[in-house]
């Protein structure tokens, strides 16, 4: 097994899904004292930010949470893959000696109207969107080509949603808790077909946070402190046309991955998967090595990805099919919850029996056209 890069010794997730008549400051401000609680730290010990695309960039979310004693800096924005990347970039600062503590922060207000403030449209958007190639057609485009390369079906995905929706209903603070059939998923209004409503992500205010901290800091603080084992990032476009549509980033990121972590698919105990879609999961678990190119229905269908005892639970808090997925930067609540396995804190009936290992996957912007990826392996604290 490779060695630990870094510890993660904070994590907090806004507990409200909805949040009307407060800031996004005052969100950051509850996020960032969580994080920071749960670590056992103050904002004087932060001396690395990384966030993404916020009002004022990262000096204006600085001065608010009181960050002066910052070395390291990051404001890198990759979509939903950002905050799963940030956890490499965050192990990498630290062992190179640029910083020894530091604050990971996501939040949003979407429900309110209060979003991705100032970030650009993509320079294609004009094009593509003139003929009908929005966010969501780009992703049923993907699943359209899978079914016809695999014979994957719509029943196929409706497992996962379902999966989702099991593990939301245990999750008191999720956005759906109620439990779906796999037949409701299929009845569900279409979108862009292959993709009904269920097959869909919730869009949620709030966030969360993680803190990154040394070795040192971490035998420090008296508690489960999970390693960062290794975290990989790739970008993945048209190339011209070049592009086979049901393959992604994650068929690079995953191998790169495990191979710095000294592990295998076989090793994992848990993964959170970034499920902006159904699809989004199912091309996941292939890609990652979890099953075959093309076998992604079948190993879906069994019930593999249901908790504590499926051959791989994954995204035990709902998801982002069903608890969270705060402004479209859904990695960070998927990290959260893989720190939870790994302390042992999910809730009592999902929490995975003796979680060793988990994986993180993020993708951000469209698997269809252009996408990042990002994966991160990580490990029980006690794990040496």
């Amino acid at each position: 097994m490779g060695r630990v890069m870094a510890r993660i010794a904070g994590a907090f997730e806004h507990p409200e899904r909805d949040i009307p008549g407060r800031s996004l400051e005052s969100v950051h401000l509850e996020i960032a004292a969580g994080a920071l609680a749960d670590a056992g730290l103050t904002p004087a010990d932060v001396d690395g930010l990384f966030t993404s695309v916020t009002p004022g960039g990262p000096l204006a979310l600085a001065e608010l949470l009181g960050l002066a004693n910052l070395r390291h800096v990051d404001g890198t924005d990759l979509g939903g893959a950002t905050y799963v990347a940030a956890l490499g970039a965050a192990a990498r600062a630290i062992q190179a000696g640029r910083c020894n503590v530091a604050l990971i922060i996501h939040a949003g207000l979407p429900r309110q109207g209060v979003g991705l403030r100032g970030a650009p449209p993509s320079p294609t958007l004009p094009f593509e969107a003139a003929h009908g190639s929005t966010l969501i057609a780009q992703y049923a485009l993907v699943a359209r080509r899978h079914m016809y390369e695999y014979g994957t079906t719509r029943e196929d995905l409706a497992h996962i949603k379902v999966a989702a929706a099991y593990h939301a209903s245990f999750n008191p603070n999720a956005l759906l808790r109620r439990r779906v059939t796999v037949a409701e998923v299929l009845e569900s209004p279409p979108i862009a077909e292959p993709l009904h409503r269920l097959d869909c992500c919730v869009t949620t205010d709030g966030g969360g946070a993680l803190v990154v901290v040394s070795e040192e800091i971490a035998a420090s603080l008296g508690r489960p402190c999970p390693g960062i084992l290794a975290e990989a990032t790739t970008v993945r476009h048209w190339n011209n046309g070049k592009v086979d549509l049901t393959v992604t980033g994650a068929a690079r990121t995953g191998p790169e991955a495990f191979a710095a972590a000294g592990l295998t698919p076989g090793d994992i105990d848990y993964v959170s998967l970034y499920d902006s879609f159904t699809i989004t999961v199912l091309t996941a678990l292939e890609d990652l090595g979890f099953c075959a190119k093309g076998e992604g229905g079948r190993f879906v269908r069994d019930g593999a990805l249901h908790a504590p005892h499926g051959r791989l639970p994954c995204n035990t808090d709902g998801g982002g099919l069903a608890n969270n997925h705060p402004d479209r930067r859904g990695g960070m609540i998927r990290a959260i919850e893989a720190v939870r396995q790994l302390r042992g804190e999910a809730h009592p009936e999902l929490q995975v029996p003796d979680c060793e290992f988990a994986l993180v996957h993020g993708s951000g912007f469209s698997l269809g056209s252009r996408a990042s990826a990002a994966t991160a392996i990580l490990c029980r604290g006690d794990v040496k």
